[in-house]
């Protein structure tokens, strides 16, 4: 995986992702940096290349003068998500992607889930946004804090998390309001996609639907959107129970 950019490549180092070198352009060599700076003092190699040769390799055209080669994001296993909240002593707190596509959306979602306690979050393999630079990027840092375990069928996922007396919630419109709702106990909520909501065939596996009331002619909210709101209710809920 190659991350571009100043602030990207910043926000990775911070991160904590690992990172194999960075090429940086040799017209910055001599210079106070920040990204070499920040680079020698995580011992991370770098290398003074042509502008040229960051240009053929860039893959968004907006390097900076910075192309980072790092090591693909390491995915976990629902089990580790399970141990995350049995280690802090608290009942399970987890997020489900369904076939999410934007990887701003991903990012943001991330950083939300980190603020308000979720132990991981579980996507698909298939057919939905992966970690890549641009989700790095959104999710300001909180990646390196977040479980995120990718698993072939959601399906499977959802038993394996009932087995361990979990409650799955589908968050879609024309559900039982959140705020009426009494959850503080062991909780995956489920986030559909931004086109098509969550799978209807995955619906009939889940506990219920849990909606955020509407005031406006638009009956939607964005995904990270709609997941922020839901995922601090939640834990306001927990930390008042």
């Amino acid at each position: 995986m190659f991350i571009e950019g100043k602030n990207a490549l910043r926000q990775a180092i911070e991160s904590k992702i690992t990172i194999n070198k960075i090429f940086v352009d040799k017209n910055f060599q001599g210079r106070k940096d920040e990204i070499i700076n920040l680079a020698s003092q995580h011992k991370i190699k770098f290398e003074f290349v042509p502008k040229v040769f960051l240009d053929k390799k860039s893959k968004t055209g907006h390097h900076q003068g910075y192309i980072a080669d790092a090591v693909d994001f390491e995915y976990c296993q629902v089990e580790d998500i399970l141990n995350k909240a049995k280690q802090h002593g608290e009942q399970p707190f987890i997020v489900m992607l369904d076939g999410l596509e934007d990887p701003h959306n991903f990012g943001a979602i991330i950083r939300s889930c980190e603020c308000a306690g979720v132990h991981g979050l579980i996507i698909p393999k298939n057919r939905a946004v992966q970690v890549n630079e641009t989700v790095i990027r959104t999710s300001t840092g909180a990646i390196s804090n977040m479980l995120i375990a990718k698993v072939t069928n959601l399906k499977d996922a959802i038993n394996t998390l009932k087995e361990n007396n979990i409650w799955i919630y589908a968050c879609e419109a024309g559900g039982e309001v959140i705020y009426n709702k009494k959850i503080n106990q062991g909780v995956a909520i489920i986030i559909g996609s931004e086109g098509f909501g969550i799978k209807k065939s995955l619906l009939s596996y889940t506990d219920g639907v849990i909606s955020l009331p509407m005031m406006g002619k638009v009956n939607s909210l964005n995904a990270s959107v709609a997941c922020g709101v839901m995922v601090f209710e939640i834990l306001r809920q927990r930390l008042e129970s």
